[in-house]
């Protein structure tokens, strides 16, 4: 097995360059991801090693791009898209409800649609309005896309070639946060299926599940709860459009208990749905309901407010002991 440690940011830049390198109708589009190589550097040198045809700079015109990238998909390529921050989606959202996500079923499954847009997104970076948001509960809910968020650089590395991979749209959100944090990369080995959830620790008394950057904050609270004497288990969703329950549900069938974390705001929102799911599917092995940490139902605060706002893991550690109150 080949290890190599790197940032998030770059083991999405090598599942990039590898995806291209293994098929020319892969290419990649979006607000300066060429020279610059975007905002955040995923791209960097893409544009140098395989040119301006392969990694186009466009115009500020989310919209544009979305329905070029459609184009060119029908043509049979491949198309990457860079949507720079979370919030500069809403102008393609048209686009992508009401063209990308049905064009497939308007033409009764003779048309693939294999588009990625990926999307950095939720907060912890100290950023302005429009910059620091969490979308991605209009996309899980809209029925033709495939959405997903991976959490660590492994994941990322094989989750965006699976995407890409991917004969149907797929919104790949990338928890901002995360990009500079290091980890190992397993370069040869067999990747986990794109949909499919993942238990990455376990333990007895209390299932906690989240996705993106909050899984980190899981992990953190389980170490902190297990030093208190409560072993908490920890399951990563990775992908929130389908979801894979089975894992979810075997865990909290052991441990009879669970809470759901997320950086979105917990109306309506992904944790909302799959609280709904357990509750339903797995009620009478629950001893406690299913309770969710969120961020508030207001818009996204200054920079100076967002550790009041985002989850941490005192605020999980809260909900575990209201869970075990029970």
């Amino acid at each position: 097995m080949t290890l190599e440690t790197m940032p998030f940011s770059k083991a999405l830049n090598a599942g990039l360059r590898k995806a291209m390198e293994d098929d020319p109708k892969v290419l990649l589009m979006g607000e300066d991801i060429g020279k610059l190589g975007g905002v955040f550097r995923v791209t960097e040198h893409l544009q140098r090693d395989f040119g301006e045809k392969r990694v186009l700079d466009t115009p500020l015109a989310e919209s544009g791009i979305v329905g070029t990238a459609i184009g060119l998909a029908m043509a049979g390529f491949r198309p990457v898209i860079e949507i720079q921050f979370d919030g500069f989606v809403f102008p393609a959202f048209d686009q992508i409800t009401t063209q990308l996500a049905k064009l497939t079923n308007r033409h009764e499954g003779s048309l693939s649609l294999p588009i990625v847009i990926r999307i950095p997104y939720g907060g912890h970076i100290g950023a302005v309005e429009h910059h620091q948001e969490s979308p991605e509960a209009y996309f899980a809910h809209t029925p033709g896309l495939r959405v997903v968020s991976p959490s660590t650089p492994n994941d990322a590395y094989w989750m965006i070639q699976e995407a890409i991979a991917s004969n149907d749209p797929v919104i790949f959100m990338e928890p901002k946060s995360r990009y500079w944090p290091k980890g190992e990369v397993e370069l040869d080995a067999s990747a986990a299926p794109l949909h499919a959830t993942r238990v990455v620790r376990t333990g007895t008394d209390v299932t906690l599940v989240g996705h993106g950057a909050m899984v980190t904050t899981l992990l953190q609270a389980a170490a902190l709860a297990e030093s208190e004497g409560t072993s908490c288990e920890v399951v990563d969703l990775r992908s929130l459009s389908p979801i894979d329950y089975e894992p979810i549900l075997g865990s909290v069938r052991k441990t009879g208990r669970m809470v759901y974390a997320q950086e979105a705001q917990g109306f309506a929102s992904v944790g909302s749905e799959v609280a709904a799911t357990v509750m339903e599917r797995a009620f009478y092995a629950l001893e406690a309901p299913v309770l969710r940490v969120s961020g508030f139902d207001t818009p996204f605060p200054p920079a100076k407010l967002e550790g009041q706002y985002l989850p941490d893991a005192d605020r999980i550690l809260e909900a575990v002991d209201r869970s075990l109150a029970y």
